[in-house]
């Protein structure tokens, strides 16, 4: 892929970066024995139980489960993408990142967007100027009958559009400007400022870089709120305001509170509610709620409880129906007639206004009501009724058990005990569905779990295997796939750390397995190689009593053994 960054360079990376470094620039850490310790910025604990080993250059929370490597680390705290954060762990270490077959239009497009993020950052500050100049008293005066205090309006870079066609025109380079959508092109070639006389809102990504603008009138003209269009830096569908602020205040909030508005966003950071986003003027979509999971497990929407309202509540449970997991969860909360966010927070108190949102409906209640509320399930046809609105829906969720509680809940409803959910991927298990009943973990199961978890580890326990003789392509049994692989990556890559070899299987479907193994713990006053080697003798041991059992039933069959089987069957099993 053009453009990629070399796997080489990665690997150096994480050699070359002291992950200790890493995460006490971010979060301070105490050294506790030979790791160092801190609280989990993952996740709220009044203990620490984040832990970070220099020697494997990974880290672990032995309270919510967080793993991973330098690059896992910065994904996950500063909720990058992974070029992204390769990008950063780079500039922590001081080098550039290369890449590869980087060819001209990839460059241009980088230089481009790199250009736009410069035109919009110094626009916003030019905006921020401007409300406090003469000219933004109006704006100034406005915030402050809404009750917003110059912190909030500073911590949210709230700005002023002159009331003049041409105030970016003559202060910034036109082609960026038009590029960037602050300016509106006429036929005849003519530009002008798109936003005017307005309260100026930038939007800001994860990574605080403006990418467009919010603007609200302060008079009586239309449109009240306009935003910047579409540009090769800012997307509607994907982006959400207030976010950026958010995660600045609270990398983990416990949940996220979804708006109709920038403003309800302000007036709510102005009473001590951070954990608010609004839409920029488009539905909640799948890639919003996606985005807002990655931070938080629970969501909650707020509108208004007027027919808008109460239509985008059921558009946004639509959209967030694909990306219920388990774990995850969503909250209705419609306000009354006539109130919006602001003004019910200075009527009822910010303790009232939490206490509505504890109180707000879970999406499941939420969902049956919006569909079978009307409907008269007394009679076969509410009932059939009900099966036809619902089912549909229900069957965009993912497999796990909130899937099948809102199925049975459907089946309960309708009457339709015989309801065939299994089509749809249910994964119900009942007593007598032995093909979904898991297997009971065999010994030697445990005994692979502890020879791939110490090799992950410590990958120079490989040389252990090499110098007991053992020929693992000649052994099959479960997991052992997988420790061909590590071995093979090890011998390949001749290393030694363990974060370099997590990294190698970031995208494997082992990824998960991997991590899970990195983070087993030793077995109390136990050295790693005395345990590796007790472990794969056991389980080498047993490799040969498998086969020898297998040679045995061959034989009880009548069937001619190979002369090299025959070898090994005299030999007891033994090569």
């Amino acid at each position: 892929m053009s453009g990629k960054i070399p796997r080489q360079f990665i690997d150096d990376l994480l050699v070359r970066v002291d992950i200790v470094d890493l995460i006490d620039s971010h979060v301070p850490l105490k050294k506790t024995g030979s790791n160092f310790v801190a609280r989990c910025p993952f996740h709220t604990e009044k203990t620490p139980s984040f832990s970070v080993n220099r020697n494997r250059q990974i880290y672990h929370c032995f309270g919510c489960g967080a793993s991973g490597n330098a690059i896992s680390f910065l994904m996950d705290f500063s909720h990058l993408g992974f070029v992204e954060a390769v990008e950063d762990l780079a500039a922590f270490v001081g080098v550039d990142v290369p890449r590869e077959s980087v060819d001209r239009a990839d460059f241009a497009a980088k230089q481009d967007s790199f250009r736009l993020y410069a035109v919009l950052e110094d626009v916003a500050t030019f905006y921020a100027e401007q409300l406090r100049g003469e000219e933004g008293k109006k704006a100034i005066d406005y915030l402050k009958s809404r009750g917003v205090s110059g912190e909030v309006a500073r911590d949210f870079s709230l700005g002023y559009a002159p009331n003049k066609w041409d105030a970016l025109l003559a202060n910034f380079d036109q082609k960026s400007l038009v590029d960037a959508g602050m300016l509106v092109v006429k036929d005849d070639g003519k530009a002008y400022d798109r936003f005017r006389g307005r309260l100026m809102f930038p939007i800001r990504d994860k990574r605080k870089r403006v990418i467009g603008f919010g603007g609200r009138v302060l008079d009586d003209s239309l449109p009240k709120y306009l935003n910047s269009p579409e540009t090769a830096v800012f997307s509607k569908g994907k982006e959400l305001y207030g976010l950026c602020e958010l995660l600045e205040k609270s990398s983990r909030p416990e949940r996220i509170l979804i708006v109709e508005g920038y403003m309800d966003v302000i007036a709510l950071a102005q009473f001590g509610i951070v954990n608010a986003v609004a839409a920029l003027g488009t539905a909640a979509s799948k890639a919003h709620m996606d985005l807002l999971f990655r931070f938080a497990s629970e969501l909650v929407f707020c509108f208004d409880g007027d027919n808008a309202g109460r239509q985008a509540a059921w558009k946004a449970t639509e959209a967030a129906l694909p990306s219920l997991r388990d774990g995850r969860q969503i909250k209705i909360m419609l306000l009354p007639q006539g109130q919006d966010p602001d003004t019910l927070v200075r009527e009822e108190g910010l303790e009232g206004f939490r206490e509505r949102i504890d109180a707000a409906h879970v999406l499941s209640d939420y969902f049956f009501e919006h569909v079978g509320g009307r409907l008269n399930l007394a009679t076969m046809e509410g009932r059939s009724q009900l099966l036809a609105a619902a089912k549909p829906q229900l069957e965009k969720m993912p497999r796990g058990f909130f899937r099948e509680m809102m199925f049975a809940r459907l089946r309960e409803l309708s009457g339709a005990r015989l309801l065939d959910v299994a089509e749809n991927g249910s994964t119900l298990v009942s007593g007598r569905d032995e093909k979904n009943k898991l297997p009971r973990q065999a010994p030697k199961s445990n005994l692979m779990r502890k020879v791939l978890s110490l090799l992950l580890q410590y990958p120079y326990l490989a040389k252990r295997v090499e110098q007991q003789g053992v020929v693992v392509d000649d052994l099959s049994f479960a997991g052992m796939e997988l420790l061909q692989d590590v071995l093979r990556v090890i011998a390949a890559k001749k290393t030694e750390n363990s974060a370099v070899l997590l990294e190698y299987y970031r995208d494997s479907p082992h990824y998960k397995t991997v991590a899970a193994l990195s983070n087993l713990a030793l077995e109390p006053g136990v050295g790693e190689e005395g345990e590796f080697c007790g472990a794969l003798n056991q389980l080498l041991k047993q490799a040969r009593k498998d086969r020898m059992s297998a040679l045995i039933d061959k034989v009880s069959r009548g069937e001619a053994l190979t002369a090299e089987e025959m070898k090994e069957f005299k030999a007891g099993g033994k090569k």
